[in-house]
């Protein structure tokens, strides 16, 4: 009866405890979501202007031929891949988030403005690797990042409102391209599409500064947070992932955590899965060109992009939403994927403005994945951080590995249909469908041996043994009750 009461304390919070977690949480939301939410907006906005540039005359003046526009495009996904996993593990070991994300914000937003004065086609393609370079920190950082403040309960209402950033994006910095476009051309002997950069990196360096004075780093160090909040910040994670939320001690724990990560089947398969709806979403450094074969002009092209994001922007939230509510993410991934592909369908198919506007609102429904495979990539590889750290930043480099080569599927000579490219989206999102079985067979297979391993009688491995142990000695309770704490854990499915 002892033993069972012990077991109970240690495997939920406490009345009082859920008290000061509701206020925790509330704390939380007012200080980090907003931040992530802006710098994820400006990041997305300094990434894709490149696509709104070249309706307002980066390509002419640039001299652009062939596919060199392609290769501008792709070569920002090249610098982007190679920091992902590096980055994400410095991040984890230097544990300053506020200032590691926030340095490389005001990075990535010098480069941006700088961009502005590029001259040729060399100059573009070395400025669009080195901004790749300095936003690789930023993504798999945040997912990292809120995987250590949020349950896997709260994450994907998070995730959904923190992708919301580039679906407002989307809207926002076309609507001000649209602005600059039709305002600031010729300005100051500058074309549009240098203002367009000038304006948008300088807001995000501001951006920048504040994150690295706004954004608390981790629940042990916010000194907002009174010694309640912080256990309770602490415990919660602790009691969800079922061990203790912390590395071996010195450098070699990142290795470690590097190793952990890729002998986990579920990383490969997150991975492929990411790939696919990354690659899939890649219309989107395209959405002004496919506006515009609706046969407007350049203003009103940038301006028709805004609403299908819009859409998508409530829409994703209520799907996250429900997500959470059900304690599913399977099925949330995968009724988007029939969506989306009859939209890339109707696409190929149609020529009459109608069905081909609303197909760009079908096509969107990629970006309701997101939310949920967030969410489901830290559910499924909770502890310990090290690992979590590699295996964010891997696939999120996997995944966007697709957008190196996708841009080379939208050839002018396909145009206005673009078939090539739309069918390969379609590829794209089946793959990623695959994978979403194949992650469900292997969780449920997962989930029937952490029920079988509950008998106290089966010898541990050494690895889980000093798992055992660690979470014996922080939550000071004795290796049985520790065993019972880690074997209640269940994989979301």
């Amino acid at each position: 009866m002892i033993h069972d009461e012990v077991v109970t304390h240690f495997t939920m919070l406490t009345d009082e405890e859920l008290a000061i977690e509701k206020k925790l949480r509330r704390k939380i939301d007012f200080r980090i979501m907003p931040v992530v939410i802006s710098v994820y907006l400006m990041n997305y906005i300094d990434r894709n202007n490149y696509a709104a540039a070249k309706l307002q005359g980066l390509v002419e003046s640039l001299h652009l031929v062939g596919d060199q526009y392609q290769t501008g495009l792709s070569i920002l996904f090249v610098g982007y891949v190679l920091m992902q996993v590096p980055s994400n593990l410095l991040l984890n070991y230097a544990g300053r988030p506020s200032l590691y994300l926030g340095g490389f914000t005001i990075a990535w937003g010098l480069v941006s403005a700088l961009t502005s004065q590029v001259k040729s086609y060399g100059s573009i393609v070395a400025c669009r690797f080195i901004l790749g370079v300095v936003e690789a920190p930023f993504f798999a950082g945040v997912l990292f990042y809120l995987s250590k403040w949020y349950t896997k309960e709260e994450l994907a209402k998070r995730m959904a409102i923190f992708y919301s950033g580039s679906l407002i994006s989307g809207a926002f910095g076309n609507l001000l391209a649209a602005g600059i476009l039709s305002g600031l051309n010729g300005a100051r002997g500058m074309r549009a599409w240098q203002w367009l950069y000038i304006i948008e990196g300088s807001i995000t360096i501001f951006i920048g500064i504040l994150v690295c004075v706004i954004l608390p780093d981790f629940p042990d160090s916010w000194k907002a947070l009174s010694p309640e909040m912080r256990a309770v910040a602490n415990r919660r994670l602790a009691i969800e992932a079922a061990e203790a939320d912390i590395d071996e001690a010195g450098g070699m724990s990142q290795i470690r955590g590097m190793k952990l990560a890729f002998t986990d089947p579920k990383t490969y398969m997150l991975a492929l899965a990411y790939m696919g709806i990354t690659g899939a979403a890649g219309f989107q450094n395209y959405f002004p060109t496919l506006t515009a074969t609706l046969g407007y002009n350049h203003i009103i092209s940038l301006l028709l992009v805004a609403p299908p994001y819009v859409f998508m922007v409530f829409y994703s939230y209520g799907h996250s939403y429900l997500s959470d509510s059900l304690g599913n993410r399977f099925w949330f991934l995968m009724y988007p994927v029939a969506i989306s592909i009859i939209g890339f369908i109707i696409f190929m198919t149609c020529s009459a403005f109608g069905p081909l506007y609303f197909s760009f609102f079908l096509m969107n429904f990629v970006f309701a994945q997101n939310g949920t495979i967030y969410a489901w990539i830290s559910n499924a590889i909770p502890r310990p951080p090290a690992k979590r750290a590699a295996a964010l930043a891997f696939i999120n480099s996997v995944g966007n590995s697709a957008t190196i080569w996708t841009p080379y599927t939208y050839t002018p000579k396909s145009a206005p249909r673009y078939r090539p490219a739309m069918g390969t989206c379609i590829a794209l999102e089946i793959l990623a469908m695959s994978m979403f079985l194949a992650m469900r067979f292997y969780l449920q297979a997962q989930n029937k041996e952490l029920a079988r391993r509950e008998n106290y009688e089966i010898q541990e491995p050494e690895d889980d043994a000093r798992k055992l142990e660690m979470t014996a000695q922080i939550e000071g309770v004795d290796i049985r009750t520790a065993k019972t704490i880690q074997k209640s854990y269940r994989y979301m499915i």
